[in-house]
């Protein structure tokens, strides 16, 4: 597919897609840009683990929602390349770039929404699921700062919205599950019911095949009465149901109780059993789970070719010299070799093929956080020009690929800027979430 300068919408024609075109660069030393105000009633937010800006990209571009505070800290770190990247292009007021748990719960204004991409990597794909430490890690621990927030704030904010790796359904290995059943288990003690979907944003048309859970909370929701029907209100009521409203169910739903001692929660909850009872949707209210397996039919949208920018905007650098191209072909190739260990064990090491170069007539793979480097690896993009040369990924490029705007991380080395996309969140998913909500906010 030819390469174009500017995002098409595609055959989906979803406004969403048609609106969230690319911007002009925007250096960090620019002047910001203005804030955009929510509607009469609109939402307050806060925005805990902001990263460059995701959540707020997406809600501000649905409309009806204002951040009134933001936080950004990334531990071990001298310099905030990502809180610089944040308040260069949303300024400085009610930003504070500091460790979360240092923060009193009574600096945090009062606000409607809370939102989150609370730290993942103790869950991510790149590590396997054994070596997660879950709720314990040392950024897993982060869950309870955001609830230590939602116990201590006197008004609680009606809603809340998350999102992790899917990873977290399943996790740790030994108790398939635990962690995200402690997390249910502590938001109903608050007074949340919870509904949760794992959404793959390519197949709603976006360019990028990458799968995450969103956790969405609400307050003050009566209990289900005799007439609840669970199935109905994944596939049709639900905030999901209406944001992504093309899912078809692929098994029976199943519910059970939670436990209210979280103690005893963490040391029971599905022990000895191989699969995790959470499926990639979900509602609980009242610490009662209901969850089924979904599928959303893909609908045809952006792909990776849309994304590309001319040939004559791509620096010399990121074109690979014919040289270096077998190092390449051998790492995203099939293997089947006998390797060692630094102790001299020998093992059998085996992975299948990747496609080399990658499909232009296809979303792109998930960016991870090590897309950024000339150097050879399995794991980042790499197209081939019309003139045969191959090249990776621009930043403005994998920006795209996550919906933000054109040079919204650009003042900050584009390795920094490769591993910010790596971390966030295609903000098309937020926006459409955030229309949702929105509406549903409105009506009450």
């Amino acid at each position: 597919m030819a390469a174009s300068s500017s995002f098409r919408t595609g055959p989906s024609r979803d406004p969403i897609l048609a609106t969230s075109r690319p911007a002009l660069e925007k250096p960090l030393k620019k002047k910001p840009a203005a804030r955009r105000k929510p509607a009469s009633g609109g939402l307050r937010v806060a925005e805990l683990f902001a990263g460059v800006g995701g959540f707020r990209v997406g809600l501000e571009r649905a409309g009806g929602f204002a951040v009134v505070w933001s936080n950004q800290w990334e531990p071990g770190r001298r310099k905030q390349h990502a809180s610089e990247v944040y308040t260069a292009r949303f300024g400085t007021e009610h930003h504070v770039c500091a460790d979360i748990a240092s923060v009193p719960t009574a600096d945090i204004p009062d606000h409607d929404l809370l939102v989150g991409g609370f730290p993942c990597q103790d869950y991510s794909v790149a590590s396997t699921l054994k070596n997660a430490k879950g709720l314990m890690g040392r950024k897993g621990v982060l869950w309870w700062q955001i609830h230590r927030i939602l116990a201590q704030k006197e008004h609680k904010p009606r809603y809340l919205l998350l999102e992790n790796v899917d990873r977290l359904l399943g996790s740790p290995a030994g108790q398939r599950g635990r962690d995200f059943a402690v997390m249910l288990s502590s938001l109903n003690a608050l007074g949340y019911t919870v509904e949760w979907r794992v959404i793959n944003a390519a197949e709603h048309g976006m360019p990028q095949r990458r799968r995450r859970v969103f956790i969405f909370g609400e307050r003050g929701v009566r209990a289900p009465g005799r007439g609840f029907e669970p199935e109905a209100h994944l596939l049709e009521h639900g905030l999901f149901a209406g944001a992504f409203p093309r899912a078809e169910a692929v098994n029976a739903i199943t519910r059970f109780a939670l436990g209210s001692d979280l103690a005893r929660l963490s040391r029971t909850f599905n022990q000895g059993k191989g699969r995790s009872p959470f499926e990639n949707a979900g509602y609980m209210c009242g610490g009662t789970v209901w969850t089924m397996k979904l599928k959303a039919p893909p609908v045809a949208g952006i792909v990776l070719g849309d994304v590309l920018v001319p040939g004559s905007e791509v620096p010399r650098d990121y074109f690979i010299p014919k040289r270096e191209l077998p190092k390449w072909r051998y790492l995203k190739g099939a293997k089947k070799e006998s390797r060692a260990t630094t102790n001299g064990h020998r093992y059998q090491y085996a992975e299948g093929a990747m496609v080399f170069p990658d499909a232009l007539d296809r979303p792109s793979r998930t960016i991870v956080t090590g897309e950024g480097g000339s150097g050879p690896s399995r794991f980042k993009h790499v197209v081939r020009t019309p003139d045969g040369r191959h090249r990776r990924l621009t930043p403005v490029e994998l920006e795209r690929l996550n919906m933000f705007p054109d040079g919204h991380t650009a003042g900050v080395p584009d390795g920094w800027r490769a591993f910010f996309m790596g971390n966030a969140l295609v903000t098309g998913v937020v926006e459409r979430i955030g229309r949702e909500l929105a509406r549903r906010a409105a009506r009450r």
